[in-house]
């Protein structure tokens, strides 16, 4: 069992975009829902998107029209496209895959927009 692991975190100005990405196992990969949740200082972690089944996804109100979750199974990875950034969306960014019961959680990566 390997955790996920993100990447493509990093400063931003508002406005701007960024892409994370989330790399899984294949034999997680094969069978996990994926999400991405974020958690910014002194605030609970918040979903921000996920696949809920098969190709359909789910978005938190705050990031419609601006943030889509999509998938390679080819690279087994999960992506964070995210646009029209602003300073609230600053967060440490976690990717995290469920299955039978199993929730793994990636080590997060930082993403910070400067207004």
């Amino acid at each position: 069992q390997v955790q996920p692991v993100e990447s493509g975190g990093g400063l931003v100005q508002a406005g701007g975009s960024l892409r994370l990405s989330c790399a899984a196992s294949a034999t997680i990969f094969s069978v996990a829902v994926m999400g991405w949740y974020r958690q910014a200082p002194g605030e609970q972690r918040e979903l921000v998107a996920a696949f809920t089944g098969g190709d359909i996804t789910t978005y938190a109100d705050s990031v419609k029209g601006r943030f889509t979750i999509s998938r390679d199974n080819t690279k087994n990875t999960v992506y964070l496209q995210m646009n029209s950034l602003k300073p609230e969306d600053t967060a440490v960014y976690y990717c995290r895959a469920s299955y039978y019961g199993v929730n793994d959680w990636g080590k997060g990566t930082l993403v910070t927009v400067s207004s």
